[in-house]
């Protein structure tokens, strides 16, 4: 199992403007829910971390930042990218280190990434949520926007899947009810991500 892991991390390492995203369904929204997520994905709030006090947050950072490092080797964009990833994933009720394991998976932390089907960026949002929860003139490339849009996105899927993780991480990536696709991201998260203060 452990080579199997390790030629899947040179693989995602290897895929320099390529994604992973399968093709994610342009499902039908309520007005409901369409509202709801228009709301997060607009929510100018500041970034902060939630974090109980400055240790926790430095210790979480460092410890993130050093299985980061070959992935985004520029540290100033290694923390940035933490920190904004820490935000958008809380605020949006997400495990961060679950974030971390789908970012490896779907883009191998490449801001430009692009799949087959057109999804774009860190979490291969597809083009069509700009139009839909968002604006037509958002742009999926920019990492708080990509951000803020996968992590909303996941959370909506958590919800309508009454809390499955294998079935919102399926809807996420086009692939509800096949196991590859949630199986890969759990063991991302698991096995290079899981954190413990």
């Amino acid at each position: 199992m452990k080579p199997l892991r390790s030629l899947l991390a040179v693989i995602l390492c290897a895929l320099p403007l390529s994604g992973l995203a399968g093709a994610q369904l342009d499902e039908p929204l309520s007005e409901q829910s369409r509202a709801l997520l228009h709301k997060a994905i607009i929510d100018s709030t500041s970034l902060q971390l939630a974090f109980g006090n400055e240790q926790e947050a430095q210790a979480w950072i460092s410890a993130m930042s050093a299985r980061l490092k070959k992935f985004v080797p520029d540290e100033f964009m290694r923390i940035y990218f933490l920190k904004s990833l820490h935000y958008e994933a809380t605020r949006a009720g997400l495990d961060p280190q679950l974030v971390l394991g789908l970012i490896q998976v779907e883009s191998g932390f490449k801001k430009y990434a692009i799949s087959s089907v057109g999804a774009r960026g860190y979490m291969q949002v597809m083009p069509f949520w700009t139009k839909k929860i968002g604006s037509p003139s958002d742009n999926l490339f920019d990492m708080q926007t990509n951000l803020r849009y996968g992590c909303t996105i996941l959370r909506y899927y958590l919800n309508i899947e009454h809390g499955n993780l294998f079935r919102a991480l399926g809807r996420y990536n086009g692939s509800l009810g096949q196991a590859q696709y949630p199986n890969m991201v759990v063991s991302a998260w698991k096995n290079r991500w899981s954190y413990a203060a």
